[in-house]
C-alpha cells in the first residue's frame, strides 16, 4: 500500500506523464474533444446567458491574458476560462463519462485553453494537460460511484459531479500548463477542493444556473493554479482526510481504488461518450427509440398512448414532475424532458438525428407537440435500471388505435464505445454548431487546426476567429 496520499499519487502521475507517454488513442480523443467543445461554445455564444457571462467577466477588470468566445479583447485567464466553460456546457451538448455520469471536457478544456494561452504553451502541452485533467476528473467521479445502487452518490445527494470533480481535474491541467511540479499539483488539488461546487435542482424544475457550473469550475481551476504559483498551499490529505473532499461531499464513503488503480496505464479518456444530440444524455435513447418506431411505420395520428421506460435513477430528471416535463416552457427545459425527446424522435429532427434547431422555445410550446407529449408517460423500467449507468437505455411502447402495441428498445447509447461517432460525424456536428456564427472557411480552418493540434504553436491564433463571432447584443 502506498505511503503517499491520494493527492500525492495523482501529483506523481500528472507530473511524471509526458506527451510522449500518452497512447495514440488518447491523443486522438483529446483532439476530438477540443474540437467538440469549441463547436459547442461557438453555437452557444448568442444565448442570453452567454452574453450575461461575457458581460460579467468583462466588468471584473484585470490584465488580459487569454481568449474567450465572443470577446474581441483578451480577459484574465480565469475569466476567459469562465466564459468558455459557461458556453461549453450551456447547450447540454458536451461529452459524458459512464458510469460516473459526469461531463469532463466542459470544465477541463476551457481551463486548459486559458492556462495554455497565458503560459504561451503549444499544442502538445495542451493535449497532455487536457488528457491528464480529464483522467483525474473521471477517476474522482468514479470514486463516488456506488456499485450496489448503480448510481453516482454525488447525483443522489443532488451534487453536480461534473463541476465538482471537473474543477479538480481542470486545476491539474491548469497547474501543469503553468509549469507546476508534483507538489504544485497536490497544492492545486488542495486549494481547488475549497472552490468546487454545484447542485442540480435546475435539472428538475428549471432555471439556467446549471449553465454556469462548468464555467465556475474552470474559473476555480485557473484561479487555484495561479494562487499556488504565488505560494498558496493545500493539505496533502485533501481527498481522503477526515475533513477532506470525500468526507465533505460523500460523508466519507468512496472507493480510493477507483482513483489510483491502473493510473497511467489504463486511460478512461477514449471511452468517454460524445453527444450526438444537444440535450440531457438521459433523453438520447428516447429520441432513438421514437425514431425507430417512426422507421417501423408507426404514424403519429394512430397513437393512443406512449410509455417511455427509463432507468429508475433517471426518472427524476426526465420524467418528474410529469406535468412540467409534458409542457416545457423553453427549449432549455425541453432538453431535460423525456416526453419531448419522444416527440422529437417521432416527428424527426435535424443534424445527426436531433440538432440545435430542434430545441427552441417555439417548438417546446408548439400545440401539436404539446398534444403528443400529453400522451407520454415516463416510468422506471427494470431492465433499463439494471443496465444503467453503463448505458442510458430506453424502452418505448406505443399503443395504437387498432389495439396493437409496438415496442422499440434502445439499450446502448449512441456516441459511446458500442456505437461510436467517427471523426467525420463529430466534424459534421462541429460544422453544424460553428456555422451559426462562423463563415464556412473559418470553420474549416478551425477544424483543420484541431485535427493537427499537436503541431499548433499559436493557441491564441487557434481561438482568434471565435473571439470575433457575431453577437447581436453588441452590433
Amino acid at each position: 500500500m502506498s505511503e503517499q496520499t491520494l493527492a500525492q499519487q495523482l501529483g506523481a502521475f500528472a507530473a511524471g506523464t509526458s506527451y510522449d507517454d500518452l497512447p495514440a488513442e488518447v491523443v486522438e480523443s483529446v483532439k476530438m474533444r477540443v474540437l467538440d467543445i469549441l463547436g459547442i461554445a461557438a453555437a452557444a455564444s448568442t444565448l442570453e446567458t452567454s452574453r450575461s457571462a461575457r458581460e460579467w467577466a468583462g466588468s471584473q477588470g484585470g490584465t488580459g491574458a487569454a481568449s474567450a468566445v465572443g470577446v474581441p479583447g483578451r480577459l484574465p485567464a480565469n475569466m476567459a476560462a469562465f466564459v468558455n466553460g459557461v458556453l461549453a456546457h450551456s447547450l447540454d451538448y458536451d461529452d459524458t463519462h459512464l458510469p460516473s455520469v459526469l461531463h469532463p471536457s466542459a470544465s477541463v478544456v476551457p481551463a486548459a485553453l486559458a492556462a495554455a494561452e497565458r503560459a504561451g504553451a503549444d499544442g502538445r502541452e495542451l493535449i497532455r494537460a487536457v488528457a491528464i485533467g480529464i483522467e483525474i476528473c473521471v477517476r474522482l467521479g468514479m470514486a463516488g460511484y456506488d456499485q450496489a445502487s448503480n448510481n453516482s452518490v454525488f447525483f443522489e445527494h443532488g451534487q453536480h459531479a461534473t463541476s465538482i470533480c471537473g474543477a479538480m481535474g481542470a486545476s491539474v491541467a491548469a497547474t501543469l500548463l503553468a509549469g507546476g511540479d508534483e507538489q504544485a499539483v497536490v497544492d492545486a488539488l488542495g486549494v481547488t477542493a475549497s472552490l468546487a461546487s454545484g447542485i442540480i435542482e435546475a435539472n428538475r424544475t428549471g432555471g439556467t444556473v446549471k449553465r454556469i457550473h462548468c464555467g465556475w469550475a474552470a474559473h476555480a481551476a485557473v484561479s487555484a493554479a495561479e494562487l499556488v504559483k504565488l505560494g498558496l498551499t493545500g493539505p496533502p490529505t485533501v481527498l481522503e482526510g477526515r475533513f477532506g473532499f470525500f468526507q465533505a461531499w460523500l460523508h466519507g464513503i468512496f472507493d480510493p481504488a477507483a482513483i489510483v488503480d491502473g493510473l497511467g496505464t489504463e486511460w478512461s479518456v477514449p471511452g468517454i461518450f460524445f453527444k450526438p444530440y444537444p440535450a440531457n444524455h438521459f433523453t438520447h435513447a428516447a429520441v432513438d427509440a421514437a425514431a425507430q418506431l417512426r422507421a417501423d411505420g408507426v404514424r403519429v395520428e394512430d397513437i393512443v398512448s406512449l410509455q417511455l421506460g427509463v432507468p429508475a435513477q433517471n426518472l427524476r430528471t426526465v420524467g418528474e414532475p410529469i406535468e412540467v416535463k409534458r409542457t416545457p416552457q423553453t427549449g432549455y427545459m425541453a432538453q431535460f424532458s423525456g416526453p419531448y425527446a419522444v416527440v422529437l424522435g417521432l416527428l424527426g429532427g435535424s443534424g445527426l438525428g436531433a440538432g440545435l434547431d430542434d430545441y427552441t422555445d417555439e417548438l417546446a410550446q408548439d400545440p401539436e407537440r404539446r398534444a403528443l407529449m400529453a400522451k407520454v408517460d415516463v416510468t422506471a423500467d427494470e431492465r433499463c435500471t439494471e443496465i444503467f449507468p453503463h448505458q442510458f437505455p430506453a424502452v418505448l411502447t406505443a399503443r395504437l388505435e387498432d389495439g396493437r402495441e409496438v415496442v422499440a428498445e434502445v439499450l446502448t447509447t449512441r456516441g459511446g464505445p458500442q456505437r461510436p461517432l467517427s471523426f467525420e460525424e463529430l466534424a459534421a456536428k462541429f460544422h453544424d454548431n460553428a456555422r451559426r456564427v462562423l463563415p464556412p472557411d473559418r470553420a474549416d480552418e478551425l477544424a483543420a487546426a484541431c485535427r493537427t493540434l499537436e503541431d499548433c504553436t499559436d493557441l491564441m491564433g487557434l481561438l482568434a476567429s471565435l473571439t470575433k463571432v457575431d453577437d447581436p447584443a453588441r452590433t
